[in-house]
C-alpha cells in the first residue's frame, strides 16, 4: 500500500482563546512558572543524596531532610496546579487537556506519600525507605516530562496561524 501524502490530521489545541487569556492573567500561572523548576532543583539535590546514601551509606539524615522538602514542594505544587486549573480550565482537576497528567500526579502523590507514612511508621529499612524514595522519583519524572510535553504543544499552538 502506498504512502499517503496530506495534510496532517489537526490535533485539538491545548487552550481555547479564553482559556489562554485567563492562563496568561492568571498569577497562578507565573506561581507554578517559579514553582516547577525551584522543585526540580530540590529533586536534583535529593536524588544526589539518596544515591550517595544507596552507594556508600553515608547522609541518611540528610537523604531524608530533601525528600521531604522534595515531597513538601510536590505538595505545594499540585495544590497551586489545581487552584491554576481552576482559574484557566474552570475545574480543580482533570480538566480534559491535563486530564491524563492530573491522573499521572496522583501516582507520584501517593509514591510520595508512602514515603512519609513508611518512614513515620518505621516500617522500611533506610534502604528500603530510599529504594521507595527512588520509585517516587521515578514517576515524578516521567510526570514532569508530561507536563513538558505540554509546555512544547502550548508553545507551538502560539505559533499555528489562528
Amino acid at each position: 500500500m502506498a504512502p499517503t501524502h496530506g495534510p496532517k490530521p489537526d490535533r485539538a489545541a491545548l487552550y481555547t482563546a479564553a482559556q489562554r487569556a485567563r492562563r496568561d492573567e492568571s498569577v497562578w500561572t507565573l506561581v507554578q512558572g517559579i514553582l516547577a523548576p525551584l522543585q526540580f532543583l530540590v529533586f536534583l539535590v535529593s536524588l544526589g543524596l539518596v544515591l550517595r546514601f544507596l552507594l556508600t551509606g553515608a547522609g541518611y539524615e540528610a537523604a531524608t531532610v530533601s525528600i521531604l522538602v522534595k515531597t513538601g514542594f510536590l505538595y505545594l505544587i499540585m495544590v497551586t496546579g489545581a487552584i491554576w486549573e481552576k482559574v484557566v480550565f474552570g475545574q480543580y482537576l482533570f480538566a480534559p487537556a491535563f486530564f491524563w497528567e492530573d491522573v499521572f500526579s496522583f501516582a507520584v502523590i501517593a509514591l510520595h506519600t508512602a514515603y512519609i507514612w513508611a518512614l513515620f511508621a518505621g516500617s522500611l529499612d533506610p534502604a528500603g525507605l530510599m529504594v521507595l524514595a527512588l520509585a517516587a522519583y521515578f514517576a515524578y519524572v516521567i510526570n514532569a516530562g508530561q507536563f513538558l510535553l505540554k509546555l512544547r504543544a502550548a508553545r507551538l499552538d502560539m505559533q499555528e496561524p489562528a
